[in-house]
């Protein structure tokens, strides 16, 4: 096996065709979730055409339009998972289609709630962060922390839960916390003998845990979808929820490893990996990017400026040092994830535009208990983000809340986090980014093994994450 190192010019490395060969399968998944959508728009038309509503109450039943808009937006979330496309390229597309041709909207009316915020701050801070990256400053924090407890093998995974839980509190997309930290960390896992699944749990679990912080760009996200709703929502109340929830969950894995005898991995092969951990100490533009950092937290955080704006102006002063690389570090903004959200919030309003949105509340309403019908929302989403993208999900099912909130007396900051929660915890699936980097940086010969067990956690969390959310977190009226 070769050494495994982090360097700042390559973080991680890329899934070899050995490790991606497994991921054949999504195929029969699609086809899964396929039936999963079909079955639920199947009930819910059902539903609203047999069950009429009483009188002096509203009509449940959906008109032509709106069946359209939402057999268009299922169909959407079947493409994008079983093929490579971008669901906000979908979105935009099908606005312009429906809202265009079918309701004589012009383009300002079809881009009315374009979020363009949320746009600035994604860009802003991948913009920052992939700086931060490349210049090898990411490395620095990452192999500082993680000689604290060189000898201490039971400390590891916790070293990198709480790791990946900084990075992307700090504004780090929440697969390339995990790129960042794989490689060191699936290498101490074998060189240590702790089961490389357990390792893998630590690291994802720990980089949702911190990926609904006031800096990430999820956070704000969730945030002003909510607000956007009339249903605001703490952001502080959303990272404390997120990171204790998966603290929860990671708890339990851990001791469900400790008590079938897994957390030692008795079925390593092949020669132990020798991880490279260097005493370098920081450049002058590495520690200026660590002071930028500082600057943007103290903005942000005490003094509430927008972080979209505040980290592309600590970009652009990293940028004076290396412009060299300037165009390497705009390349690295997530424009994908750009096109994702802004496609699936401007598809979204256009749902609420012909009554959609407002339909499927009332319809849901209809099943009575609040309660309940905040843990069907958190498991639907739950399950449907294991397969399909968790921001697109939530943005489609957040304002989904907003009628429930209105008429019961549950808290909104609760249910939120408790629907964003299932979104996101659920994405240790090898079919997720995460978990395929976790199978991706398995040892050569151990692909296969760390896959097939990978999926059979991720099938745990799929049925207890959405579950353990709820129940801290709806119920409870804990925020």
């Amino acid at each position: 096996m070769d050494t495994i190192k982090i360097s700042p010019k390559n973080p991680a490395p890329e899934a070899s065709s050995s490790s991606a060969a497994p991921r054949k399968g999504p195929s029969v998944t699609s086809i899964a979730l396929g039936i999963f959508i079909a079955i639920a728009l199947i009930a819910s038309v059902a539903y609203a055409l047999l069950n009429p509503a009483p009188a002096g109450t509203s009509d449940h039943s959906f008109t032509s339009i709106e069946l359209l808009t939402l057999v268009t937006l299922l169909v959407m979330f079947v493409v994008a998972t079983r093929w490579p496309l971008n669901i906000g390229v979908m979105g935009l597309v099908a606005s312009f289609g429906i809202g265009y041709f079918m309701l004589g909207m012009d383009d300002k009316e079809i881009l009315g709630a374009f979020p363009a915020s949320i746009v600035l701050t994604i860009i802003g801070v991948t913009y920052f962060f992939n700086m931060a990256q490349r210049n090898g400053t990411i490395h620095v924090i990452v192999q500082s922390l993680a000689r604290l407890v060189r000898g201490k093998v039971a400390l590891l995974p916790w070293v990198f839960f709480l790791l990946a839980a900084a990075l992307t509190a700090l504004g780090t997309f929440t697969p390339a916390a995990v790129a960042l930290l794989a490689p060191a960390a699936m290498g101490f896992a074998y060189e240590s003998r702790i089961h490389p699944v357990l390792m893998g749990a630590f690291i994802i679990n720990g980089a949702h845990a911190g990926g609904f912080s006031p800096l990430s760009v999820a956070g704000v996200l969730v945030h002003d979808i909510a607000e956007k709703n009339d249903f605001p929502v703490s952001q502080g109340g959303l990272f404390a929820a997120s990171f204790a929830v998966n603290l929860i969950l990671t708890i339990l894995t851990l001791l469900v490893f400790v008590v079938i005898g897994k957390f030692r991995d008795g079925a390593a092969v092949g020669e132990a990996s020798e991880t490279v951990l260097t005493a370098a100490r920081p450049t002058r533009q590495q520690a200026l990017t660590l002071g930028l950092i500082v600057v943007i937290l103290v903005c942000t955080l005490g003094f509430h400026m927008p972080i979209g704006f505040v980290a592309l102006t600590a970009g652009l002063v990293l940028a004076f040092v290396n412009l060299k690389e300037h165009q390497t570090f705009i390349g690295g903004i997530s424009w994908s994830t750009v096109l994702l959200v802004s496609g699936m919030i401007t598809y979204v309003s256009l749902l609420e535009h012909v009554g959609l949105i407002d339909t499927l509340a009332e319809a849901a309403l209809a099943l009575g208990a609040p309660l309940l019908i905040a843990l069907v929302l958190c498991y639907v989403i739950g399950v449907s983000s294991a397969f399909a993208s968790s921001t697109a999900l939530l943005t489609a099912f957040i304002p989904l809340a907003g009628p429930l909130l209105a008429t019961s007396s549950l808290s909104a900051s609760g249910t939120v986090a408790a629907l964003a929660i299932a979104a996101t915890i659920v994405d240790v699936s090898p079919f997720s980014t995460d978990g395929a980097l976790i199978v991706a940086n398995s040892r050569k010969g151990d692909e296969q093994r760390v896959y097939r067990q990978l999926m059979a956690y991720a099938g745990c969390v799929v049925v207890a994450g959405p579950a353990i959310a709820w129940a801290l977190l709806v119920p409870t009226g804990i925020m």
